[in-house]
């Protein structure tokens, strides 16, 4: 156990939360999707305590978060479609797997031995002024146990992490809430995992349709677990109303629910709710939770994805 620190979003803060990362430490900091779990991606000793913090597989590779396209290039090669959607669309909640440059000095364990690594630069300015302030490589996965619902809040960190980390710098909520799109190249572009920016959007600047990633694929992004984001209570999708003992978590103008991710039906407010209500519904106890149905279109999309992952069978 260690004691967690909770830092502020100010100069100290940030520079507390430097020395932390610098020294090895594990820190929690809000990006504009959800609060990420970060270390020093260039140490062994550090990436491996994510992995222990969270109970996350190995075989799961980590994002790294770096401040600015140019820091990009230290670590992987950005060319082609990829360094395309880059100019487009960083800083901002997308992802790119990217292939490996020799010599970056990252830590294996951030790609899961794959000759690729999962890069953004995010569209957070405490987050940027973060990553300025360690000089490192950052490896940041959702700072939640593995499988369970992201973090939204510093409490959700607290709540999930607390006493096996160092620090979390509180910089509220999170506006978008969903977690990154990523795209991998192979060697067209390919959508690893729907997120905060809308498919049509990326498709848009590539002028195609994105190939998808199959289901039965290997992993080689974060997020492909079959079950994940999940809430202790089990999940029921596309319900048009709760069932007796259930609790419904409405979307649109529904009767009956106990939240609502947007009660206009708005997909921005729907992403930015989702693990926030998920986390409050949690907390509200085990009685199983029905989903309103939502259209799997643009953010919803990403919503789909996180609701199907967290209603998965568990192993």
């Amino acid at each position: 156990m260690v004691e967690t620190e909770v830092l502020q979003p100010d100069a100290a803060g940030i520079a507390r939360a430097g020395q932390i990362l610098r020294a090895g430490g594990l820190v929690s900091f809000p990006t504009e999707t959800v609060y990420g779990l970060g270390a020093d991606a260039s140490n062994d000793h550090a990436v491996a305590r994510i992995f222990e913090a969270k109970g996350r597989p190995r075989f799961n590779p980590l994002i790294v978060h770096l401040p600015d396209v140019a820091a990009v290039a230290r670590y992987a090669r950005l060319e082609g479609a990829a360094e395309r959607l880059a100019d487009a669309f960083w800083p901002g909640p997308l992802t790119l797997v990217l292939p490996l440059r020799e010599g970056g000095g990252l830590s294996p364990l951030v790609s899961a031995g794959l000759p690729t690594v999962a890069v953004r630069v995010p569209d957070h300015a405490l987050a940027r002024a973060l990553l300025a302030a360690a000089d490192r490589p950052v490896a940041a996965p959702s700072a939640n146990p593995s499988g369970r619902i992201s973090p939204t809040e510093a409490g959700h960190v607290i709540s999930g992490l607390g006493g096996r980390i160092e620090a979390v710098l509180d910089g509220g909520p999170c506006a978008v809430g969903v977690e990154s799109t990523i795209v991998g190249f192979d060697p067209v572009p390919v959508l690893l995992r729907p997120g905060g920016l809308p498919v049509e959007a990326i498709e848009s600047c590539l002028g195609a349709a994105l190939v998808h990633h199959a289901p039965d694929a290997a992993i080689n992004a974060p997020g492909q677990l079959a079950s994940h984001y999940a809430p202790e209570a089990p999940l029921r999708l596309n319900a048009a109303t709760a069932n007796p003992g259930e609790r419904l978590l409405g979307f649109g103008p529904v009767d009956g629910a106990v939240l609502n991710l947007s009660p206009s039906g708005d997909m921005v407010e729907a992403a930015a709710n989702l693990f926030h209500h998920l986390h409050a519904l949690d907390a509200g106890g085990a009685a199983p939770i029905a989903v309103s149905p939502i259209p799997d279109t643009g953010l919803g999309r990403a919503i789909n994805d996180r609701l199907r992952r967290a209603a998965a069978p568990r192993g």
